[in-house]
């Protein structure tokens, strides 16, 4: 095995002989003197116990004094942020909640008005329609008048010149069968026929 000349060699004392060697053993005797491991020796078990209870009882009081304590501070403390964290988020679930209730009135009454304006729209429309459907009417009776007017006229002047072909061609006729004609008795027999 390696053994580095710091840790392999001791110092020999200054009034050592030349037996004394430097070395890194251990005497075999020393280590077995007690009768073997110091806890297992049952001479020491009374003061074991002793050390054994008075450590415990100090390490209990240094628990339950200062750790304990500490512990407890800690947890109060984390409690209370996740309270407050819980409360927080309650608060804004609640303005979350209430902002959604706003926004869907704002909806619900935009729709109303948009349907009311709407309706508004369709009503003015159709007065509009009906107006312009008057006023076509109108224009439409009035043309309609003229027409009949215009037709009444064409036919009065085509049943006076009805007449006067007649009488016309009554007369002709008259001539060509008879020779001459009155014309005041074709005209009579004219109108008394038509």
């Amino acid at each position: 095995m390696f053994v580095t000349p710091a840790y392999g060699q001791e110092a020999a004392p200054a009034d050592a002989g030349a037996d004394t060697h430097a070395g890194t053993e251990v005497p075999g005797n020393a280590a077995h003197e007690g009768g073997g491991f110091p806890p297992f020796d049952s001479a020491t078990f009374a003061s074991q116990l002793v050390w054994l209870a008075i450590t415990f009882g100090l390490f209990y009081v240094f628990l339950k004094r200062v750790i304990v304590p500490r512990l407890g501070t800690i947890l109060d403390t984390r409690a209370g942020r996740i309270q407050q964290d819980l409360d927080q988020a309650a608060k804004l679930k609640g303005e979350a909640d209430a902002a959604v209730a706003a926004y869907e009135q704002e909806l619900a009454e935009a729709k109303a008005r948009a349907n009311a304006i709407g309706q508004q729209s369709r009503d003015e429309a159709k007065a509009e329609a009906e107006t312009a459907r008057k006023a076509v009417e109108a224009e439409l009776d009035k043309k309609l008048a003229a027409a009949e007017s215009r037709i009444a006229g064409i036919k009065a002047g085509a049943m006076k010149d009805v007449g006067a072909i007649a009488e016309s061609t009554a007369s002709a006729i008259v001539e060509q069968l008879v020779g001459k004609a009155d014309k005041a008795a074709v005209a009579a027999a004219v109108k008394s026929a038509g």
